[in-house]
């Protein structure tokens, strides 16, 4: 059945317009998320017309190449060539159609024609009408895309991702783990929470947020790691966020800090730190009991480190603006002046997208080309930096390997007196956990 109206509004028609402002600013160029951000800013809505405002931006976002295939198949003209503002409203009501089950077909096809008659498209509401009618007649027949034979080009169709990231995602591992990464980069990643020791357990929070509402389960191999059942409401008012028993953090990034083995005392750099959950992380590992220096060229983003600090109570934690590619030069005192080093470097984020679902749009094999020298400099720069016997982590969420081992293993070429401890590339999960790869290196003496 159709939508009702109130006062001759659609109910739904603000969260479904909204949505289609962040497809346009997507497509020339802006970030999703901040798209987004600006857009519920400008049009306040309900939490219930922002959830669904939400999961119709990201979602298109996501299935942008399926959509466009669909779009191919259906239209008359094809997806590339459609005007842009119809092309993305085609998106927004066959994503309704096709992938969403609690939104009526009907009510799907109606709030996108009347988007179309409202905002400057009324000639081609027609266009747009006939389009999803289409659509819901094919799917009321079992009718699917045509799957191409070429296994990139299957892998590229049918989990929306671009054709030149399908053919690495099978270069760099088999069929299998491909499939399993492609499927991940389109979930809605979970709700995870790191439970900071400095001031409560994992049992305590899980009571708290039980208590209101909201149901959590330990994350298998994360000590101090809840996810989040059913997030409910503004998670800033849930038990325990005002008084710093908790914050938000990746399954996958919660393993990163623990490498380090950060000990009581020990001086630590952080030194690519905002926003600072890594940096907190380490705080909370060794007590809050030692100097950790959290360093950012961005003196904006160092104001979030210093806010996520001071709410969860990690005073050990002094922030720096400045480019840690010259930090012995702007700090001479730190030659040889680290125990622990924590060097997550700027990267494609490929191990992201679930997070990120524009992303894997804008990143192409020429992105990560021209952040290679950034990564390497980054490295160099803080051999000098690190003690006798100094544990460094280098780390990224991405899974290109010219970003990672091919990275490490330049710098163990150049510096053969530093040692590869350990290194690990963990996968985008279907489950939950964003694609990182880490690499614990040690530098002589002690």
């Amino acid at each position: 059945m159709s939508e009702p109206e109130v006062n001759g509004a659609k109910i739904g028609l603000p969260a479904r317009r909204l949505a289609w402002e962040v497809l346009e600013a997507v497509a020339a160029g802006a970030y999703a998320d901040v798209a987004l951000e600006r857009a519920v800013r400008q049009n306040p809505l309900s939490p219930a017309d922002r959830g669904l405002a939400t999961e119709l931006a990201y979602g298109c976002i996501r299935w942008r190449q399926w959509l466009d295939g669909w779009l191919d198949r259906l239209g008359k003209v094809p997806a590339h060539k459609q005007p842009p503002r119809l092309r993305w409203l085609l998106h927004l009501g066959l994503y309704q159609v096709l992938r969403m089950q609690r939104i009526p077909a009907a009510a799907a096809v109606d709030t996108t024609v009347e988007l179309a008659k409202r905002h400057r498209l009324s000639k081609l509401s027609p266009v747009v009408n006939g389009v999803l009618r289409s659509a819901l007649r094919a799917k009321e027949a079992g009718e699917t895309l045509p799957v191409p034979e070429p296994p990139a080009q299957r892998l590229a169709l049918c989990h929306s991702l671009p054709l030149w990231f399908a053919e690495s995602l099978l270069s760099w591992s088999g069929p299998d783990q491909a499939e399993r990464v492609a499927v991940a980069c389109n979930q809605v990643p979970p709700l995870d929470l790191r439970v900071n020791r400095l001031c409560s357990t994992p049992d305590v929070v899980v009571a708290e947020l039980a208590e209101a509402g909201v149901p959590t389960k330990p994350i298998d191999g994360c000590p101090d790691g809840l996810q989040v059942l059913a997030p409910a409401g503004d998670l800033r008012r849930w038990p325990g966020f005002d008084q710093g028993h908790w914050s938000v953090q990746d399954r996958s990034a919660q393993g990163v800090a623990p490498l380090l083995l950060p000990q009581p005392g020990d001086r630590i750099l952080d030194a690519c730190a905002a926003p600072g959950g890594k940096a907190t992380h380490l705080a909370e590992l060794m007590g809050d009991v030692g100097e950790i220096w959290a360093v950012d060229r961005s003196a904006g983003r160092l104001k979030r480190v210093a806010a996520n600090a001071a709410r969860l109570g990690c005073g050990s934690i002094h922030a720096l603006a400045a480019d840690a590619t010259n930090l012995l030069a702007q700090q001479p005192e730190w030659r040889g002046f680290f125990h622990r080093i924590l060097l997550d470097v700027p990267c494609s984020g490929l191990g992201t997208l679930s997070r990120h679902p524009d992303a894997r749009w804008r990143v192409t094999p020429v992105t990560v080309e021209e952040l290679l020298p950034l990564q390497t400099q980054l490295l160099a720069a803080m051999l000098p930096l690190l003690a006798p016997g100094g544990r460094l982590v280098y780390a990224t969420c991405t899974i290109h390997p010219a970003e990672n081992l091919a990275q490490v293993n330049k710098l163990l070429q150049e510096h053969a007196d530093f040692q590869l401890e350990s290194e690990q590339q963990r996968w985008p999960d279907p489950e939950g956990g964003d694609g990182f790869y880490t690499a614990v290196i040690t530098a002589p003496g002690q």
